[in-house]
């Protein structure tokens, strides 16, 4: 659900896209972490004392995370048959909590690949049509629905107004901790935010040109809804989670509080401390109100792009990038890895809500991938060590 500034090439305005816009800046030497197979004979000593170093290297990224901004961070590397979960700061502010390896926490707008997902699910069957206008399936919702198609929803390329900038969405930027309690636990109706944008002018002809839109995803769970004849949520259950077992993600609702292990995020609000870990979800619906782990989104971005969800041209659909959205696909985004002279593609999606950031990534064979889950501090951070993470993972 993360807000967006408006010109095409610019990235989201919150930090929840700065690990990721890093991944295009990635230049230094690789620090890969890879296991040999199960039978194979026991490696070389030496190689057990590099694993260690790297290992280490990958400990100091996420301990310069949370000593620059973050409360506290995990993060899940794999790189090939080998995984690596990593932990650092504090679960809890002013206390000295470990931060739970498998803890769950709003995933944000990466909540928007699922949701992509199940609308390509049913683009294969015949009952979507990707170029179809939003108005063949929801007459009447948007006044510009005959000339947004479902790609240009899936894209940011609808023009459609930001619903997020338009109401108080982020904690810190209410004037007093009541301010944020009156609003923390509204229950928000997908069609009241849709309306709330579309009274708002297209911020430009449809297809011209791109601009992150969380209301484009309301309208996308709003379609499926209608084309399946049940909440979007229960086809994201029924397609995407249950096939995959990843019995620790959920779509909540109305439901505020988060099920345990997990860390809590915080913001200063008017000056004194907030804990922000509870709110009402239905704010972000099909746009970000995913629940997850680790785990769990790791292996939904490994069965994603190595083609056992989507038929290979609808994956290569998503991948597809345009001179209009360079680095966003299908809800899918799509960064360019730099390592040395050796370049590469990144896949994946970003994600920000109060109290939380996180980010997945994978490479196109899905051999090394990164899921983190960031808790925000109460007081804003620079966030270092992005960079050494990122080529640790991904540079070799």
């Amino acid at each position: 659900m993360t807000p967006t500034t408006t010109p095409a090439r610019t990235r989201r305005s919150t930090r929840a896209a700065a690990a990721l816009a890093c991944a295009a800046l990635l230049t230094a030497p690789a620090l890969t972490a890879t296991a040999a197979p199960p039978d194979a004979p026991p490696a070389p000593a030496g190689r057990g004392a590099e694993r260690a170093a790297e290992r280490a290297a990958l400990q100091r990224a996420l301990d310069e995370l949370t000593a620059s901004g973050a409360q506290g961070v995990q993060a899940r590397i794999t790189d090939g048959r080998h995984r690596v979960v990593l932990t650092s700061g504090s679960a809890h502010h002013g206390a000295r909590t470990p931060v739970p390896a498998d803890g769950r926490f709003r995933a944000g707008s990466i909540t928007k690949t699922l949701v992509a997902t199940v609308v390509l699910q049913l683009v294969a069957e015949g009952r979507v049509g990707l170029d179809e206008p939003v108005s063949r399936y929801l007459p009447g919702l948007l006044p510009d629905g005959d000339r947004i198609t479902v790609r240009m929803l899936l894209q940011h390329t609808s023009g459609l107004a930001n619903y997020t900038e338009l109401i108080p969405a982020d904690a810190a930027s209410l004037p007093t901790p009541a301010a944020y309690e009156a609003v923390r636990y509204q229950h928000h109706e997908a069609r009241d935010l849709i309306a709330l944008a579309t009274a708002r002018p297209l911020g430009f002809e449809p297809g011209t040109s791109w601009s992150y839109s969380n209301t484009g995803y309301l309208v996308l769970g709003e379609l499926v809804e209608e084309v399946t004849g049940a909440p979007y949520a229960r086809a994201v259950e029924e397609r995407i989670l249950r096939p995959l077992r990843l019995r620790a993600t959920s779509l909540p609702g109305d439901r505020v509080s988060l099920p345990p292990p997990h860390a809590h995020g915080y913001a200063r609000v008017g000056g004194q401390v907030v804990n922000v870990t509870r709110l009402n979800p239905s704010v972000a619906g099909a746009a970000g109100e995913l629940v997850s782990t680790t785990a769990d989104l790791d292996r939904f971005f490994d069965a994603l792009l190595d083609g056992r969800l989507l038929p290979p041209e609808l994956l290569a659909e998503m991948k597809r990038t345009t001179a209009v959205s360079p680095a966003y696909g299908l809800g899918l985004v799509v960064a360019p890895l730099v390592c040395g002279t050796s370049t590469g593609v990144l896949y994946g999606h970003d994600g920000g809500i109060p109290g939380y950031l996180s980010v997945a990534l994978s490479t196109e064979r899905t051999d090394r991938r990164l899921v983190v889950s960031l808790t925000t501090a109460p007081d804003p951070g620079e966030f270092r060590g992005q960079d050494e993470l990122l080529a640790g993972v991904f540079c070799g």
